[in-house]
């Protein structure tokens, strides 16, 4: 069940702030999205080897999707700095020869909206920015994601007025990482994954009509990109030359699967009404115990369809502790001392102390001040 309110905050805050429905945003977009692309390509095939798994599964997705007038949703886990890029250059040329197949995803403000010049580059390459370490699942970027897997006249059209402020002429593919930071972990815990986080679930819940969603595993660009690299000197220098690259696509979720989630997500909306304004969500539809359990449940269902496809890859079953969320709270808040023997590959990113430029959040989500960086100098 969807929002009206939710659907033009998307809108409203994110996807109006930049001229999207106008063509010459849309070549300069696609020329952006070519041309990483092509230089993406262009260093996996003089350096490394890709091995594509799963193909038909996404080509077969994206013909259902047409079919049936949704959107796409692919989720995959985050293993490196440069996965996105990489992981759509190892897909064919035709998924780029139309600028509606292009995906959406979603980019940390602080690292990547850092200034004008960097807002405008990844806003071109189809990025929105997403605020961590404080604002929550209930922020623009997700709001704006579940925009964009609403099919336009699924809208209620006393409530929006079209054309939308993006142009196209089919839903969108949005491609999200879950997990929210890279997670590289020594072994024997290589390829592990963190939990996922819950607007994740809500990208599956919220929109119009249910998205179809694909789950995607990819190894290997980790060793293009390890995260104990200096930055100042390494980063611009392929690394681990020869490696080979496996990404897996899965089959897309059973839509059964995905229509039980959003009938239970429906019944709560019924239950819980927001008495102040029908088109918005209660407070208890976001913070209450029965919505929480349910994006809970929501997200370790699709983690564990990326988690089946890892071992596909050829990985030993993870630990048991990485489905926790309680564990990585523990973990991240103790600085590793709670679990001494899982150690990450360079640092924890979930440290907000080891990031540069994180805003500060009070109990109302209002931004008062930015936090101080503690990470070492050469990362």
């Amino acid at each position: 069940m969807s929002f009206d309110d939710v659907l033009q905050r998307g809108e409203d805050e994110l996807l109006s702030t930049r001229p999207r429905h106008s063509l010459s945003w849309i070549l300069a977009s696609q020329f952006t999205a070519s041309t990483v692309t092509a230089f993406s390509k262009l260093i996996l095939t003089a350096f490394y080897n890709v091995e594509l798994k799963g193909l038909n599964h996404l080509d077969n997705a994206f013909q259902y999707a047409k079919d049936n007038n949704r959107a796409i949703l692919t989720i995959a886990n985050h293993m490196s700095t440069c996965d996105d890029p990489m992981l759509f250059a190892c897909l064919p040329w035709r998924y780029f020869f139309n600028y509606d197949d292009i995906r959406w995803g979603l980019a940390a403000s602080n690292v990547c909206f850092t200034n004008k010049i960097s807002s405008a580059f990844f806003s071109l390459g189809r990025i929105l920015p997403c605020e961590r370490f404080g604002k929550g699942p209930f922020q623009p970027s997700i709001d704006a994601c579940i925009r964009l897997l609403s099919p336009d006249n699924s809208l209620n059209l006393q409530k929006f007025t079209l054309p939308p402020p993006i142009l196209r002429n089919k839903p969108s593919w949005v491609h999200i990482f879950p997990e929210g930071f890279v997670c590289q972990l020594k072994s024997p815990h290589e390829n592990s994954m963190r939990y996922f986080r819950w607007g994740t679930a809500r990208l599956v819940l919220e929109p119009t009509i249910a998205p179809v969603v694909v789950p995607i595993f990819a190894d290997g660009f980790e060793k293009i990109r390890p995260e104990e690299i200096d930055m100042k000197t390494d980063y611009l220098t392929p690394s681990n030359i020869g490696s080979t690259i496996t990404v897996n696509i899965g089959k897309a979720i059973d839509d059964n699967v995905i229509k039980s989630f959003r009938d239970e997500w429906k019944n709560l909306c019924n239950k819980y009404p927001n008495k102040d304004n029908n088109d918005d969500l209660s407070d208890e539809l976001k913070f209450g115990s029965e919505a929480r359990d349910l994006r809970s449940r929501v997200c370790d269902y699709l983690r564990e369809q990326v988690a089946q496809l890892r071992l596909q890859n050829g990985f030993r079953e993870e630990d048991p502790r990485f489905k926790d969320v309680n564990f990585w709270k523990r973990y991240t808040l103790s600085r590793g001392n709670s679990d001494p023997d899982i150690q990450f590959v360079g640092l924890n990113w979930a440290i907000k102390e080891y990031q540069r430029h994180v805003k500060l959040y009070n109990d109302k989500g209002e931004v008062i001040g930015e936090g101080k960086s503690e990470r070492p100098s050469n990362l």
